[in-house]
């Protein structure tokens, strides 16, 4: 039998010479590779990822406020523009009826806000008074001025400014800002903080959708420290048709400094306190308010006025020893250069919450008012 001859192998390493467009070819070649891997490595990684919510520090997040959702940067969630990204939606809860007269009825009740039970006071025309308005009846959320917490109760304070609008065809929602009575949460400030005006969106988006209120037609109230939290959050829902302010404070925040607040009621948070922390916090990043800077030019809501539809109502005492009445005029000033519809009633009397033959003055303006704009 013929022997098949085994092949030989040639061991020896082979050096090949390559001409330099081969090199230049096999160099584009690789290049390509590497780019089309990358690529596929980036998409499979994207589409993993791509639904998963930002992980951030708790730093990212303004005073606390986690449920509102990732920030991008520390405190971003006292700015107006943030505050517009967000979704306000509650509903009222049971009612729980505490008096009643031959014009309307009173209940407590309470909404979620920012995972807190507020609670507050829910008046309701009555229907003796005449059918519901078509549609349901104009409301207003009454968002109350500093007043201590420890010595709050929801019950007291502001009854003639309800009993007063309650009797003209208005359901009156006066809420108790967090952590005032009992409502949860832990009082935030209205100033350096936009746990109020998340509290005040939430109270009207409750109001919104209950079935005897005509959703269309809820405006706000507020006064002295809440003169900050209805104007902010008419920034922020530039929607609202009315907003009132009696005695109001801290619009441009650079009038904060002007004019001060002289309240001796006020009783600063303890050291240790939750909300005077991220305070400090805030101003060792940002330092005090200054109209230059990128992170406060999205505080004030006089930076935010473009778009509104919404009336403003000032009512301001010429004798306000709390909160000077410089801040309405300047603020009327500011308005007066836009098309906003808007309003400065001052009164000669009757100090900071315009009481005695002047309280009966101002409510007959702002009652004109809302009659205008929410009837």
């Amino acid at each position: 039998m013929a022997r098949v001859k085994e092949p030989q192998l040639n061991l020896e390493p082979q050096v090949v010479t390559l001409t330099k467009s081969e090199k230049r070819r096999k160099i584009i070649m690789l290049v390509t590779a590497l780019i089309v891997i990358n690529g596929f490595l980036f998409g499979a990684f994207y589409s993993a990822f791509k639904d998963k919510p930002k992980v951030f520090d708790r730093a990212d997040s303004v005073m606390g406020n986690d449920k509102l959702g990732p920030a991008s940067f520390p405190f971003q969630d006292m700015t107006i523009p943030y505050l517009r990204t967000q979704n306000f939606s509650s509903k009222i809860g049971e009612l729980r009826q505490i008096s009643q007269n031959g014009s309307y009825t009173t209940y407590l009740t309470d909404y979620e806000s920012d995972g807190n039970k507020i609670n507050g006071l829910l008046t309701v025309p009555n229907v003796s008074q005449g059918e519901v308005p078509i549609g349901g009846w104009p409301a207003i959320v009454f968002v109350h001025g500093y007043i201590p917490p420890s010595t709050y109760v929801t019950t007291e304070k502001y009854q003639d400014h309800v009993d007063y609008l309650a009797r003209n065809g208005y359901v009156i929602f006066k809420i108790d800002l967090r952590g005032h009575g009992e409502s949860e949460g832990e009082p935030g400030g209205a100033y350096y903080s936009s746990d109020y005006i998340i509290d005040t969106l939430n109270a009207r988006a409750a109001l919104q959708e209950a079935d005897f209120i005509d959703g269309d037609k809820v405006g706000l109230w507020g006064h002295s420290m809440a003169g900050n939290v209805v104007s902010r959050a008419l920034s922020v829902k530039p929607d609202i048709p009315a907003i009132a302010i009696w005695g109001g404070a801290v619009y441009t925040y650079t009038d904060m400094s002007k004019y001060g607040i002289d309240d001796n009621s006020y009783r600063p948070p303890a050291d240790q306190n939750r909300t005077r922390r991220k305070r400090d916090e805030m101003m060792q990043k940002y330092g005090q308010f200054d109209a230059n800077s990128e992170f406060w030019k999205q505080v004030p809501f006089t930076n935010y006025l473009e778009g509104i539809s919404g009336a403003i109502s000032l009512n301001h005492a010429v004798d306000d020893e709390v909160v000077n009445i410089g801040y309405s005029r300047d603020l009327n000033e500011i308005l007066n250069k836009t098309s906003i519809p808007h309003e400065l009633n001052e009164y000669s009397g009757g100090g900071h919450n315009i009481t005695g033959s002047y309280f009966t003055e101002a409510m007959q303006k702002t009652l004109v008012f809302y009659d205008k704009y929410l009837k």
